[in-house]
């Protein structure tokens, strides 16, 4: 069988589809992995011997700048991702047996497959976003507001509006093209009636939180055997168990002052630093020893080996932070960070910051309590699957055209 696998996002949406590549492989499943061109993502999946074939341009070079985008910036980068992904798509799925799609609104992937004859998933690494009543106007985190559900159902047909906006335009110029029929509810027809939910059923349960009649495979979780650079395992071995800082691919979205501020919050408390540039290019404040700062590492490694893990939400660091046990502080910033800080919380495996600009004395007096929950955090890491990529896999090729 053969599988092309799509994404769009940061790393946190392209790591999962590696880590499903690498498990259709070890099934003996040929596989094609469509993503942006960033080097970060190149190499990620160089790691499981699965070339890049790029779409799109760099996520970096549009969500890396000083400014978060404008709305002018969604429509362009939305049709310039149509157009890719019918090019590139179509290219690339020749001889495959099925197109499974993740990441930012993957629209043309679908229709990509109706032409081609070949079946189509769509997944999911959250429920942020689906018709629900856990999410509404006025939540915060660990906080369900009064009338959520109907809120929610609310925002939900504002969504698809906002979809149809988008992507609705280049979508249907494109089917129109290829004499397919036009689509009038774009985010409807890419989710389909079933889509698959790859994340953790303790970190993110489903059952009551949503209309779809979803498959939980788990999350996807590649592997990381690499070792972690001598210079940073010398600092570990010199203290107590630092505590981590790292806000992904979030860059514009950042307070300017994060670092300084994060950094002296952790000071605060006694405790040593690792301070992770991300995309965000975040630098030490001074050139104390009880600061090391670290570019791209390997996180389940170094997450059990520090005290806690100040964040900013994404699915993936949730998740890796989850499985290693240690506490966790979130800050979130946008789109599902909100939901992680709020299970991070509900589990009481650590603390969702109020508000996504924290001071010193705020971040400081999260991450005291934080730290309380690591009897807690130790026992949730072993209630965390890790077999999600080849459960997704196994069904994909088990199913394999129905």
């Amino acid at each position: 069988m053969r599988v092309l696998l799509t994404t769009v996002g940061s790393r946190g949406d392209v790591e999962p589809v590696a880590a499903l590549a690498a498990a259709l492989r070890g099934l003996g499943a040929e596989v094609r992995v469509c993503a942006p061109p960033d080097e970060d993502f190149a190499a990620l999946l160089a790691r499981v011997g699965v070339p890049l074939v790029p779409l799109g341009p760099t996520v970096r070079s549009v969500v890396a700048g000083t400014k978060p985008p404008t709305m002018e910036d969604a429509f362009r980068f939305a049709a310039e991702l149509v157009a890719a992904r019918f090019e590139k798509l179509t290219a690339a799925a020749e001889g495959c047996d099925a197109i499974v799609a993740t990441g930012l609104m993957p629209a043309g992937a679908r229709d990509v497959a109706e032409q081609l004859g070949i079946r189509y998933v769509y997944a999911s690494y959250q429920l942020y976003g689906l018709p629900s009543p856990y999410f509404g106007p006025g939540a915060r985190p660990g906080k369900q507001s009064p009338g959520a559900e109907t809120d929610n159902r609310a925002l939900w047909k504002q969504d698809a509006e906002r979809v149809n906006a988008l992507y609705g335009g280049p979508l249907n110029t494109h089917r129109a093209a290829l004499g397919l029929p036009p689509i009038d509810n774009v985010r409807d027809y890419v989710f389909t009636e079933q889509p698959w939910l790859a994340a953790d059923p303790t970190l993110c349960p489903a059952e009551g939180l949503t209309d779809f009649d979803l498959i939980q495979t788990g999350a996807w979780i590649l592997p990381d055997d690499r070792p972690l650079p001598d210079e940073l395992e010398t600092f570990l071995y010199a203290g107590k168990p630092p505590v981590y800082i790292g806000f992904g691919s979030i860059a514009s979205y950042l307070p300017k002052d994060i670092a300084q501020v994060a950094i002296a919050a952790v000071r605060a408390q006694g405790h040593r630093v690792v301070l992770a540039r991300g995309w965000a290019g975040l630098t030490a404040v001074d050139e104390a020893a009880d600061c090391f700062v670290v570019g791209e590492v390997n996180q389940q490694a170094l997450f059990a080996r520090v005290a806690a893990v100040v964040h900013h939400g994404g699915a993936g660091t949730t998740t890796t932070a989850a499985r290693a046990g240690a506490p966790q502080v979130v800050v979130p910033q946008i789109a599902d960070q909100p939901f992680w800080a709020a299970r991070v919380a509900e589990l009481g495996i650590g603390v969702a910051h109020d508000g996504p600009a924290p001071t010193v004395d705020s971040l400081s007096a999260a991450l005291g309590a934080a730290l309380a929950t690591a009897p807690r955090a130790t026992a949730v890491a072993a209630m965390i699957g890790t077999d999600g990529a080849t459960v997704a896999a196994k069904l994909l090729l088990d199913t394999a055209g129905t």
